[in-house]
Order: structure tokens, then sequence, then C-alpha cells
């Protein structure tokens, strides 16, 4: 029944709450409802929003003691093909419908009136007194046009108090501004570009793709720097040409400045943007201008996934192979698997791009259930990277140094030539553990079981898993002993000091994530690498990801050994990926890129294959032991977290569930077993791990234990995550 205006109907409601029933509300007589409208609900002692799920006649003599809808609220419905989406989601992931429907609900503020921005317009007489500032902001304010105050202020080079009294008297009139539109349209024929036989063939079979309106899955792989950027820019132009909008998936949406002007050289404007950087009015307009269709091209995070889109017509997923994607709090998804479902809803192709992608999606391309496409060149013909190792046991750094002495010697001659230099390390901070010289205490985070790291930079020890900061002290709190606190191995702000001694008149810069001024100040740190104000660039992983600095030419991998001896099966892939992604930055300019990795075992698969530049021989031996040791893509795995504030609780109820977990024959229930971190933010976690084969109904199975299981009391928690990425 799609719209009823009488009493005698009942509504159920799906709240963003963590739940999976909808509960059943009468519809007040003479509302109009749909299903998929949003409409606010009494919820206990309190008010909340909710979507329609259904709509349904009341029987008679049913119970009529229903509490009514309130009112709808002002918010764009909730389109059917997002809502038989939270429905996978929920039931792929084990997670309450609720939960699910919060990620869809997010946009605006419901029933918040738009705030009306004031502008000024310069109408007036002039001011008594002309000082210099008020000067320049008449002269930039010449025609009558009309400025948001901060908008002015910047373009006169003066304070907004400047502003402000110029409108006391009367010579700026204040003025309401119309809301503009979040993006201009992007034109699909606003600039072409050149392609290569092979990149033109991958265009075509795209734009094909797009023509059919239908579901598919496209691998666009491609070598670092083969342009798999343009080439995709070809299918969202098809997209636009067919009044389609297309969802551009990004890992690291707030550092896509680079990106973001890709765009806007080949479309004529920039997309619309969804991530956390994105908030309050902004937000809003784009939430309903994608709901209206208006907002043509987003480039999101994951969290894009879940939006109300019109007329969605396009999914990419850029650089599909990072665990960015994988969202390991809440409703445990992976964005790039629920892009291939949305994209079925939708009935929309979905493009997966990446420079070293997944084992599982080789492994779907290889089987014919992806489409694959393939790029082996870089764009204009500019030769990949060499890349060579530097045994550190033969050619060991000095003494309380990191960087072997042949680095040190390349990096020489490449800032010689004028050329830049990346040092990729992924530790960030000053130390990744500081301890007492004299009695051997060593700093621990008071909620984690994991050691503080020491960022010079702050002055402070701090934990990556919780947050938690304390002053780096100057005496030890155990022994008391003064001046003997001494960091151990190195983060990039140690490498910055080695590398300020050994080159004291380089432009150094540090590039890490957790450095002071946020994601604008990355932006404009990465666009200054990009122009080539920076001679040596120390970075962790977020240098890897998809940046272009056409003077880069080499790139020094300060230990790549690191990573491979974690448990995690994934181990070796990631660090293949991001050792591979990271030495592709050199060279995509005009100079020759070389890369060197430091490392203690040059004869490592996983460094002869770097070295080699043999990826196809790597990825054939890790796909044989994956499916010999039936692992994702082969076979399927879940893990079960149990938490407490204490110990014993959390173990004792984590053995109780392993004893009623009664596996079926082929199904391996392994543990429990204290988790690698035992203790995360003051909770005490326990880890079983399901492993099944891949045509296994683990959902099923898993929900049908859970009924068994003893009830949760207490602050038990249970946490539930299918294909996890991590092993922490």
């Amino acid at each position: 029944m799609n719209n009823q205006s009488t009493s005698s109907y009942i509504a159920d409601i799906l709240t963003p709450v963590a739940l999976d029933t909808a509960y059943s509300y009468a519809v007040p007589e003479g509302m109009a409802l749909a299903v998929g409208d949003v409409v606010h609900v009494p919820f206990g002692p309190r008010e909340t929003t909710g979507v329609v799920w259904d709509i349904r006649e009341a029987t008679s003599g049913g119970p009529s003691n229903l509490k009514s809808i309130k009112a709808k609220a002002d918010a764009p419905p909730v389109p059917e093909p997002l809502r038989h989406f939270i429905d996978w989601v929920a039931r792929y992931t084990l997670a309450p419908r609720g939960s699910v429907v919060r990620m869809a609900l997010r946009g605006p503020e419901i029933d918040r009136p738009e705030r009306v921005q004031i502008g000024v317009r310069l109408l007036g007489p002039p001011p008594k007194r002309l000082t210099p500032g008020r000067a320049r902001v008449m002269a930039a304010a010449e025609g009558g046009l009309l400025y948001s105050k901060r908008a002015l202020s910047d373009l006169a080079g003066v304070g907004v108090s400047v502003i402000d009294s110029l409108i006391d008297e009367g010579t700026l009139v204040p003025e309401a501004m119309l809301p503009g539109s979040i993006t201009e349209a992007p034109d699909p024929n606003f600039a072409a570009n050149r392609f290569s036989p092979g990149q033109q063939t991958a265009v075509d079979a795209l734009i094909e793709t797009v023509k059919q309106r239908a579901f598919s899955v496209t691998l666009l792989e491609g070598v670092t720097g083969s342009g798999k950027t343009e080439v995709y820019f070809e299918a969202v132009g098809e997209a636009l040409r067919q009044g389609k909008q297309a969802l551009i998936l990004m890992p690291e949406i707030a550092l896509t400045g680079q990106f973001l002007d890709r765009f806007e050289k080949r479309f004529g404007t920039r997309p619309a943007e969804w991530h956390s950087g994105v908030t309050g009015r902004k937000r809003e307009r784009t939430f309903t201008a994608l709901a209206s269709g208006e907002a043509k091209v987003i480039a999101g995070a994951r969290s894009a996934l879940f939006l109300p889109y019109a007329d969605l017509g396009l999914i990419i997923v850029d650089e599909e192979h990072e665990t960015a994607y994988k969202q390991e709090d809440g409703v445990h998804y992976h964005a790039r698997d629920m892009a291939v479902v949305r994209g079925r809803m939708e009935a929309a192709p979905v493009v997966l791009a990446s420079a070293t992608p997944s084992i599982e999606s080789r492994v779907n391309a290889a089987k014919g259930r992806y489409r694959h496409l393939r790029l082996p060149e870089r764009h204009g013909g500019r030769p990949m990277p060499e890349i060579a190792t530097i045994d550190m046991k033969a050619d060991a750094p000095a003494r309380g140094k990191f960087l072997a002495p042949r680095l040190l010697r390349e990096m020489a001659d490449t800032i010689e030539r004028g050329e830049q230099v990346l040092l990729y390390l992924n530790r960030r901070g000053y130390a990744p553990l500081t301890l007492c010289r004299t009695c051997g205490h060593r700093f621990q985070c008071p909620n984690c079981t994991s050691w503080l790291v020491e960022h010079r930079f702050r002055r402070a020890l701090m934990c990556h898993h919780c947050g938690h900061v304390e002053r780096r002290p100057d005496s030890c709190p155990a022994c008391e002993a003064v001046d003997s606190l001494t960091a151990c191995g190195p983060g990039v702000e140690r490498l910055n000091e080695e590398v300020a001694e050994a080159f004291p008149d380089a432009r150094i810069l540090v590039l890490s994530s957790d450095m002071p001024g946020g994601t604008e100040r990355l932006r404009r740190e990465i666009e200054a690498v990009a122009s080539g104000e920076f001679q040596i660039i120390i970075g962790t992983q977020l240098v890897a990801k998809g940046h272009h600095f056409p003077y880069l030419s080499l790139v020094g991998v300060v230990d790549a050994d690191l990573g491979l001896t974690s448990g995690d099966p994934r181990a070796a892939e990631r660090t293949f990926q991001m050792l591979q992604q990271v030495t592709g930055r050199a060279g995509r300019g005009e100079t020759k890129g070389r890369a060197l990795l430091q490392t203690y075992d040059p004869t490592h698969p996983v460094i002869r294959a770097l070295v080699s530049g043999d990826s196809e021989r790597f990825y054939t031996e890790e796909t044989t032991q994956r499916e010999m040791a039936v692992l994702p893509p082969f076979g399927r795995l879940a893990a079960l977290i149990v938490s407490a504030d204490d110990r014993n609780p959390a173990e004792n109820h984590a053995r109780m569930l392993a004893r009623m977990a009664e596996p079926p024959l082929g199904v391996h229930v392994l543990g429990p077993a204290e988790a690698p971190l035992a203790v995360i933010r003051g909770r005490h976690r326990f880890r079983l791990l399901v492993k099944t084969p891949r045509d296994f109904d683990m959902q099923t199975y898993i929900r049908h234990w859970m009924a068994r299981a003893p009830k949760i009391t207490g602050n038990i928690k249970v946490s539930i995550d299918i294909d996890p990425q991590s092993f922490f």
C-alpha cells in the first residue's frame, strides 16, 4: 500500500537504535504516508525518528493501544533499493537492522531549518574615515556583487572586524544569501583525454558496461601511474550522459586534493564530497541534493554507500584493496564487498580499481565472476621504478641510526640532481617504545595492553588504540632515575632527526596523520610536495595512497620487514601491496624512479617479488597457499570478540560460547584465546574464530549458536565480525 490517509492502517517503523525489530504504530487519520518515509515517533520516554518499513491494514478487533506516529519528518524518503540494501547488510553482518538504518539517516538533522547565511553588498556611501584596509574592502566589493563576510575579508586581506565596521557605517549592506548549488553539474564533454591503445580498450569496455544499464563488476588493474583514474573517469562521463549518478568510493577521502583537481580538469567542476570532514549545513544539503538527483557525482568515504541516491548508475571503488574500507566498530562491513551488493540492487555496474588488487578480487576475476581489465604500462611509456634491496646484515647503519650508508649516498645524489626523496616508515610518532635504562620500566597504556608511543613534537606519550595521552616525565616513575628514559626503535619523528643531522640544508617534511592541523594541513602539504617545495619527505602509509609527486625519483623503505611477521593470514599480501604502492610513487614525472628496500631478509618471497617485478608469481603462490589452507576467498572466517571490564567474566563467557558451538562437519571453532591486544579502552578481550567452507551458510549457523548461548549479563559484550580483516 503506497499511500494511506486513514486511521485504519498500521505502519511498521524501523528506528535507528541497535534493535532488529520494526515497531508498529498507528497511522493518524489524514496523514498521507508511504513506505520509506522518515517519521517522528514516540519511543519509550523520548521521541525519535524512524523509517516506514511497511504499511498494512489494521484488522478488526486488533490491538487498539498502539502509539501513533507524531509527524512526517522533512527529510528525503529512503528509496526501495536502499531499504533492500539495509536488510541485506544486516543479515550478512548479523548487525541489528536499526544500527544499519542509523548509517542511512546520518545525513541531515531531521527537520532542522536551514540556517540563512548573511552576505554583504557594497551599496551605501563611503565611510567617514577611510583606512587602507577599508579601501581594499571597497575595491574588492566594487560591482555590487554579494559576498559572505569571510570571503570578502579574505579577498581584501583584512579581518572580519573591518567588514563589520563598514556595515555599521552603512557602506556595506547585509543581505540574505540564497543557498547555491552543492556543486556545478559536471560536464562529460568539458575536456578530452588522449589515451594509449591499451587504455582506450579499457575505456571502451567501461563505457559499454555503463551503456548497458545493468549490474556487472569489472576489476580494473593497472600498474602505478598507468592512468586508471583517467580511464574510469570516462565511465563517469558516460553515466552523466545517461542522466545517471556516479559514486566514487575512496579510502582516504579527506586527503584527495589531487584527485579533486584531476576531476575538475576533466569535468570542469569538482564532485560533491561525503566524509567526516563534511559537516553541518553542507552535509545536509549534500544529502538532499543526492536524494533529489541534483548532485550527479559524489566522491565519498565508505559511509557514502548508505546515501539515498535518486538514480545511481555507476559505483567505482578506488584502491579496492585498501583495509580502510573495512569498518571495525559498530556494523562490521567491508565497503568494497557491500558496493558490489549495492550495485546489484541498483542494477548499476561496479568498477574495482587498483594497482595491487586484493586476492579476493583476483580470484573472482579468474573464475569469471568479474571482468578483468589490465593496464600493464605506465602512462606515456614511462618505465617502472627500479627496485633493489639493502641487506641490513651486510650494510648496517651506524650505531643508534636507522638509515644504511648506501641509502644515505643515494639520497645525497638525488638531492644534488634537484630531485625529491621519500622515506617510508609506517610508524607514527618518535619511537614505538620508551623504557628506563636503569630499571627496565616500559611505558604501557593504562587502558590497553599496548606500549605508549612517544610523540616528541607534542612532548607526550600516546596510545594509538584508545587515544590516552600523558606527559613524558623527566624521571622514571618506577625507580625515579633522572634522564634515564630512552627511545627504542624509530618512528617518523625520530627519522626526521637523523635526516636533519645528515642533510642540514635540506627542506624536510614529515607527513603523518597525527601531526597537528588535521586533514586541511595534510592537503596543503601534499600539494606542496607535488609542487617540489620539499626535498625530503618522511611519511607513513598515507603517502602511498595514490598521490602523484612528479619530482620524486627515489623511495627508501626504512623497514621493509615490518608486517611480515604478523599472525594475520593476509600479512604477506598487505605488505606486498603497501610496498608496491609506495615504491610506485617514484618516477611518475620526467625523472627515472628508483626504490631501495632496507631488509634483514632479502630472500623473503614478498621482497623477491618486488625486486623482480614478478607480481604474478607472488599472486599465484599466495593464492595457492590460501586455497590449500581453505582461507578466504576459498573459505570463510568470522571472529567473535567477547569483552568485559574484568578479565574473568569475559573469559568465562567466551568459554561457555565455545562449549555451546556444536560445529557441524567441516566447520571449525577455534579458541577462545586472549586477543593479541588483550585490553583495549579498559575492556578485556577474548577471541573465537569460526572457519567454514566457502559455500557454508555461516550467518545461519552463528545466529542459531547465539540463540542457544547463555544470556549476557553485566557489562559483557559479544561482537561478531563476518569476514574479519584485522586479528588484533
